[in-house]
């Protein structure tokens, strides 16, 4: 009994000095209590310090969550049904003719989500969204309904700004897209199939994607760097927002790619620092002012780099300058390969377009590119679609009929055809250019037998037609070819 007892007290007392050691070394190192002393409830530690944390269980996203179903709305949308004339198959048998009675078809409704941006009832949504719309409904979480405006739209980035008329809404924090990292936790908050104030996870899955969704317009290419993530996203989500764990809006859900129209696997949202210059732009001029450095680009490849020998495989290849353009004047070549924007590295095109697409016409950049293995530096005055630095004003634009993206013969082509003077179709989109059977690569040169010189004379020639018109002109391989466009 004595030897029991002699070995239980000398376990007691080393299980008492080992706390003891162990304590104090944790008071010495700064650890131990040093986490609870912070003041920070113990339930949100994880969650204040998740961004050095490496395991996704520690994130708790239920704060964010609750916060932007406040701050996310439901916008419905009415189209008005169109009026139609339907004949009666039965009068053309029995009289040989028929009188058609006209009918309107019933109205559509739609859906998705918006953000509001400021507190004075200026919600962000998606242009197809509320495209065509004769009524904008804006609904919010408490079920309070207003009637929207559209302050304005941008086709080239799908993104749209309306106005309420309320005061004091909670806003949404605008947060930074740049900083997101692959992998990171964000939430997907908007109003799927009607249901209201729905709230999915994801993490990023990739950056700067481009999915070819978006149409050119007017002659403005889209401007497509996606977030893609793995947070469920469904039709009605579009237009809503995508936030970090920290409550930050990131991101416009945007689209989704599947086979089937509904979810299966990743979403797609536009990045808050595109909407960011978008919004600004609208609210100051009305439209975007967009802005070009002057060039054909093309990702790079193995393909490519083999076939041109390059030094690098990883940056934007120039395949084309534009004669007079921002890069060509800045001393930019063709066969260049633009690694940097203003010290940002990019990697494909649609990094480059996404940082190019922050700036407004008479911005300088500073471009670094690979030349024959060496970095060279340049500084580029950026330049609006028409090729110089003027902002752009609100009015209707011509070749917005027409739907194809139209710029300056590259000097490649010109030096290989001799010809100076038109307006290249580097792609004819879905509109009417589309229509009429034009290719890609052809150049404008005539319109109804009045020769075009440049892309500014062809919006000014047609700025006075109506009806149809005849566009003429030739392809790369000499072909000469009219076309016949209606506006």
């Amino acid at each position: 009994m004595t030897n029991y007892l002699g070995l239980f007290g000398a376990a007691f007392l080393g299980g008492v000095m080992s706390i003891s050691v162990a304590t104090y070394l944790n008071d010495e190192n700064g650890n131990g209590n040093q986490m609870v002393n912070t003041g920070i409830p113990h339930e949100n530690i994880l969650t204040a310090n998740y961004l050095e944390s490496a395991s996704p269980g520690m994130v708790d996203l239920s704060l964010a969550a609750e916060e932007l179903v406040q701050e996310v709305v439901h916008i419905k949308v009415t189209q008005k049904g169109e009026e139609r004339i339907q004949y009666d198959p039965m009068e053309y048998f029995f009289n040989g003719r028929a009188q058609g009675r006209k009918y309107k078809s019933p109205d559509k409704q739609g859906s998705g989500s918006g953000v509001v941006i400021r507190e004075d009832g200026y919600i962000v949504t998606n242009n197809h969204v509320i495209d065509g719309a004769h009524k904008i409904e804006v609904v919010f979480n408490t079920n309070e309904s207003y009637i929207a405006e559209v302050v304005g739209v941008d086709a080239s980035t799908d993104l749209a700004l309306l106005k309420i008329e309320a005061t004091d809404l909670k806003t949404v924090k605008i947060g930074d897209s740049d900083e997101l990292r692959l992998g990171e936790w964000v939430l997907a908050v908007g109003n799927p199939y009607n249901l209201n104030s729905t709230v999915t996870a994801g993490i990023v899955s990739a950056k700067a994607r481009n999915i070819n969704i978006l149409q050119n317009t007017g002659g403005i290419p889209p401007l497509e760097a996606f977030i893609q993530t793995d947070a469920a996203v469904n039709p009605g989500n579009s237009g809503g927002a995508l936030v970090n764990a920290k409550g930050e809006l990131v991101g416009i859900n945007a689209a989704i790619k599947s086979p089937t129209g509904s979810y299966s696997g990743y979403s797609f949202a536009i990045p808050v620092n595109i909407m960011k210059k978008v919004v600004t732009d609208i609210m100051e001029y009305g439209v975007v002012q967009r802005a070009f450095i002057g060039v054909s680009i093309h990702n790079l490849n193995s393909e490519l780099v083999t076939k041109e020998n390059l030094d690098v495989t990883q940056g934007v290849y120039i395949a084309g300058l534009t004669e007079n353009g921002a890069a060509n004047d800045a001393g930019l070549e063709e066969g260049d390969v633009v690694t940097r924007v203003n010290e940002v590295e990019v990697k494909s095109v649609a990094e480059l377009q996404s940082q190019i697409g922050r700036y407004t016409p008479g911005d300088q950049v500073k471009l670094e590119v690979v030349r024959d293995g060496h970095r060279k530096n340049f500084d580029v005055e950026l330049r609006n679609s028409e090729g110089n630095t003027d902002k752009v004003a609100l009015e209707d634009n011509p070749l917005s009929e027409l739907g194809a993206n139209l710029i300056e013969i590259p000097l490649k082509i010109q030096k290989e055809l001799g010809v100076k003077e038109g307006v290249f179709v580097e792609d004819v989109g879905n509109g009417k250019v589309k229509v009429s059977g034009m290719q890609n690569g052809f150049i404008i040169t005539h319109v109804d037998n009045k020769r075009v010189k440049s892309k500014s004379e062809l919006i000014e020639i047609l700025k006075g037609k109506s009806g149809g018109v005849l566009l003429g002109g030739l392809y790369p391989n000499g072909y000469r070819k009219y076309y016949g466009v209606g506006l």
